[in-house]
């Protein structure tokens, strides 16, 4: 197992979907990062060198992406400062109802129940 961003990364999983698994990181970056470094697709985790590890550890860190417990951080603080400033979405959170327009009347029951 490698750990990276906080994320353990199996050993037998493709580094295009291994990276996947760290928070902030999707499809498309994923995608990005291993056609930037010249992976494989079919890479495994357990065949990467520590030279391959720290390059894709400079890698993303120079595409400045917010990744792991800076973008839980950043969006506790964006949720923080709509409730701060009371707006509509902001309420809803509090509520613990859907901030999105979805329907109350027959569905959101797991939605009410996370917070009572």
């Amino acid at each position: 197992m490698i750990y990276l961003f906080e994320s353990e990364l199996p050993d037998n999983m493709s580094v295009l979907f291994a990276l996947k698994r760290i928070y902030g990181i999707g499809k498309q970056s994923s995608f990005l990062i291993c056609k930037k470094l010249g992976f494989s697709i079919n890479l495994k985790i357990k065949s990467l060198s520590k030279d391959q590890i720290t390059d894709i550890l400079n890698l993303i860190e120079s595409l400045n992406l917010i990744i792991a417990s800076d973008l839980k951080k950043f969006k506790s603080l964006i949720i923080k400062n709509l409730v701060s400033i009371k707006t509509y979405r902001g309420l809803r959170k509090i509520q613990g109802l859907p901030v999105r327009g979805q329907r109350t009347h027959t569905n959101a029951k797991t939605a009410r129940k996370k917070f009572m």
